[in-house]
């Protein structure tokens, strides 16, 4: 378009806007002709940030931005550009790929990526997986060259890396990415439904995941909390009988799996994996110098029942939860350690019973060395 007629589109383009917006407009051409464009593209990302510019948003851009693309912030316009997108159908992906290709330069690979990510998402809905894996995969390598970058960037990578995850139904990925991408954003800028989907999904991933079997940092995320009080409590209290091996407690909540396929298709490992959370549980409980324990103990205690118990322990081993060995003619586990996991206030309790019972034997120790020793020790 040519330069001179820019002040008649804007023109145009003012009387078609919204009332409250239409004062922008003023400035985009005040500051278009100062050539200040720093300020320029701010009032423009004010301007595109209204859900009711949507109508002139491809306009704007087409005529407008693109006659100055290069002279701003790489990284803003694509910001620019996704804003622009959201207004196309079936040209929306061809869009986003002619936008990573005008910002693929040495000085905005930040902006490239994020480009490159946003067609990525578009390929996932289009279930174009093999296209949407090798994008990902293209601007990972790039993000992994970079000292630092915007937030923004790594928000939206690990949104979308998420995202194909989820589709994919690789629980253990989704589960690392999703909780990476809330890590990057502020959980105020997601509306309720999408906090609490977030939580639902991410739940649902902890729980019939094979590989996570140490939930604590979902649960000490707020994004967990979006639960309460909906329709899906259950799920979070779900989570927490998981966490503290409650088989007492899974037996109340069990018939909620039902409402969820994926849960319900993994009932039986979902059993399997509480009873390895009793046991690890019924070991943390006792002090370091007490975890020889015979299989009827804790059966008794983690009420698995006693046939169980030896395939549990070998399982438990076998995924680095316990370390120890087993006598198996003598049917006793000796356990050296047991892996570190997120302690409720009950579990915190008990931990202080054992701090208390420790800090009395030292005490009992103390004594009898002064006791026995008697003059040769000093008081």
């Amino acid at each position: 378009m040519d330069l001179d007629t820019i002040p008649e589109f804007l023109a145009e383009q003012r009387d078609a806007a919204p009332p409250d917006l239409q004062h922008l407009f003023v400035s985009f051409e005040d500051f278009w002709e100062r050539r200040l464009w720093h300020q320029l593209t701010d009032v423009l990302l004010e301007f595109f940030k209204s859900p009711e510019t949507g109508p002139q948003r491809i306009a704007v851009y087409k005529t407008f931005i693109l006659s100055f693309a290069d002279k701003i912030n790489q990284l803003k316009l694509v910001t620019l550009g996704l804003n622009t997108a959201s207004q196309y159908d079936r040209e929306r992906l061809m869009f986003l790929v002619s936008l990573a290709s005008k910002v693929n330069k040495p000085s905005s690979q930040d902006a490239y990526v994020y480009a490159t990510v946003a067609v990525a998402r578009v390929k996932l809905q289009l279930q174009d997986y093999d296209g949407a894996r090798k994008d990902l995969d293209h601007a990972e390598q790039i993000l992994d060259s970079f000292d630092s970058v915007e937030t923004v960037v790594h928000a939206s990578f690990y949104r979308v890396n998420a995202d194909y995850y989820h589709a994919r139904l690789e629980f253990a990925s989704y589960y690392k990415n999703a909780l990476l991408y809330l890590a990057c954003i502020d959980l105020s800028d997601l509306t309720q439904e999408e906090r609490e989907s977030r939580a639902y999904d991410l739940s649902v991933a902890a729980l019939v995941s094979d590989a996570i079997y140490n939930f604590g940092e979902l649960l000490l995320h707020p994004i967990l909390d979006s639960l309460v009080d909906t329709a899906h409590a259950w799920l979070r209290k779900l989570l927490f009988a998981f966490n503290r091996g409650d088989l007492a407690a899974y037996d109340v909540l069990v018939d909620n799996i039902s409402k969820n396929n994926l849960l319900k298709e993994h009932e039986k490992f979902l059993y399997q994996k509480i009873s390895l959370s009793a046991l690890t549980e019924t070991v943390f409980r006792r002090p370091p110098h007490d975890r020889a324990m015979t299989f009827t103990t804790i059966s008794d205690e983690t009420k698995v029942k006693p046939s169980e118990i030896e395939i549990l322990i070998m399982r438990a081993l076998s995924l680095g939860l316990l370390r120890g060995s087993i006598d198996q003619v003598a049917q006793i586990a000796r356990i050296s350690w047991v892996q570190p996991k997120v302690l409720d206030m009950k579990q915190v309790d008990n931990m202080r019973e054992r701090l208390k019972e420790w800090d009395a034997s030292v005490n009992q120790l103390g004594n009898w060395i002064e006791g026995v020793g008697k003059d040769v020790w000093a008081a």
